[in-house]
């Protein structure tokens, strides 16, 4: 087969997805309705045939012996001597994401054609999702690091709208402020990553493959500076991937649509911080701190999360920290070199939590069937644990997972509220000086000041004033 048919197919995987998302806008833009049918069918088709063109690409490779296909699709910008360019990678990382990510959100379009149907944000939901699978796309595809970065960045502006959905309540929106606030704080890592690499290595563009079967990236000559680049990498998967401390708004992103949390929190999204780490692999792969790092990170989330996932009251919660081990047991993988078994653990893991989590509001109806039918509860599960803990312990312990590790309490009171208070003080001594320096000079008079006492000189004066003439 041509190279010319390699880059088309390579290029429909993202383009497909992106060309639906335009369909959808310029349709809400101009106020045009179409039937949900309709709508649903665009997006389905799209992904449909995205998820197609990634199994034919992937055949054609594999028939082929072609171990990695780059293709240009343009250039973004040129400012100078730097070029942005539009650079696909296929290869046995990116076409196994690329094939999960489409064929779960065609599914995710079909199943909420009945499950979003009369819903007012019908269009909404569609639009965002697929602007979701557009980003996620280019995530997977993205041979250079810039344009992974544009990707990125549309995946966590989806996953926020998309939380924050049913916005005529109050908590949907908070939690959405959370989990969007978690990501930009995180996601500077991923750009100081990015700017740092170009700075070390001179490019940020995928190069060879460095004996593990997929492209990867120049890394940098100094051990220093491949740790720190590592690390700012960790730091950025830590906040998609919701990993200790920062997990605690996955089980409040729950709060959007079933669907977008299936194919968001239990499959595709929480999977992008493994993925980045996986194919960044190659820039911190000589440094074993951040190795080191990426384990103890996997560890104390996976600790952390078995005991209060054992604690949870509802479905939704107890699926989102069991996505949040899963995923922590995942980045252990990575950080000891196992790079085939994460992969493995990542695309099965995220089937099967999408199908967990759709299947949670039919499943709790099953077991009010089955308890009737028992005429009793169910019998609990995992007392043998408890039996092996101290009583003691087993109460310290409880209030633990009942805190969720105090994790949330210590980052409101100490990270955020110590940040308030340091804008609070900053603004305190901005204030001061700003009187220091204006000490001795005549008051400025605001054009709003002047046009009120002019309005009440021509009503006859102050309020006083008029006050004192009415006594009189």
């Amino acid at each position: 087969m041509s190279a010319a048919v390699h880059r088309y197919l390579l290029i429909a995987i993202a383009g497909l997805p992106l060309g639906a998302f335009l369909v959808l806008a310029v349709l809400a833009w101009w106020g045009r309705r179409w039937a949900e049918r309709t709508i649903s069918t665009v997006v389905t088709l799209a992904f449909g045939l995205a998820t197609v063109s990634a199994l034919v690409l992937a055949g054609v490779m594999a028939c082929g012996g072609e171990r990695v296909l780059t293709v240009s699709a343009g250039v973004w910008s040129s400012p100078g001597e730097y070029r942005f360019d539009l650079l696909l990678v296929g290869d046995r990382l990116s076409i196994s994401f690329a094939v999960l990510t489409a064929l779960l959100v065609c599914l995710i379009g079909v199943f909420s054609q009945r499950y979003l149907h009369r819903e007012p944000g019908y269009l909404r939901f569609y639009l965002l999702l697929t602007l979701f699978g557009a980003g996620v796309e280019v995530v997977a595809l993205a041979g250079d690091l810039d344009l992974l970065l544009v990707g990125w960045e549309l995946a966590g502006l989806t996953s926020a709208l998309l939380i924050s959905f049913f916005h005529e309540r109050r908590k949907p929106v908070e939690h959405a402020l959370r989990a969007f606030l978690t990501y930009r704080a995180c996601d500077v890592g991923l750009l100081a990553a990015v700017v740092w690499l170009h700075h070390t290595t001179g490019t940020s563009t995928a190069v060879g493959t460095p004996g593990g079967g997929w492209a990867g990236f120049a890394a940098p000559a100094a051990t220093g500076d491949a740790v720190l680049i590592g690390a700012l990498l960790l730091w950025a998967s830590m906040g998609k991937a919701a990993q200790v401390p920062l997990g605690g708004w996955l089980p409040r992103a729950m709060e959007g649509p079933t669907p977008s949390s299936a194919v968001f929190y239990g499959a595709i999204s929480v999977s992008l911080g493994p993925y980045l780490l996986l194919r960044t692999e190659s820039i911190w792969a000589g440094a074993p701190a951040v190795r080191i790092a990426i384990v103890v990170v996997g560890a104390l989330t996976v600790v952390h999360v078995a005991l209060v996932g054992r604690v949870q009251t509802d479905i939704k919660s107890a699926l989102a920290y069991a996505s949040m081990t899963q995923v922590g047991l995942i980045l252990v993988e990575i950080g000891l070199g196992l790079r085939y078994l994460a992969l493995a653990h990542l695309v099965a893991h995220a089937g099967l939590r999408s199908v967990q989590i759709l299947r949670s509001p039919s499943l709790i109806h099953d077991y009010h069937h089955l308890e009737r039918a028992m005429n009793r509860p169910l019998p609990r599960t995992g007392a043998h644990l408890e039996r092996l803990v101290p009583g003691p312990v087993q109460g310290w312990l409880y209030r633990y997972a009942l805190e969720r590790g105090y994790f949330d309490a210590w980052l409101r009171d100490h990270v955020v509220g110590g940040f308030v208070r340091l804008v609070r003080r900053a603004d305190s001594l901005d204030d001061r000086w700003a009187q220091r320096l204006s000490a001795g000079r005549a008051p400025v008079r605001t054009g709003l000041a002047d046009r009120r006492e002019a309005v009440t000189a021509g009503r006859g004066g102050s309020p006083g004033t008029r006050r004192k003439g009415q006594e009189s």
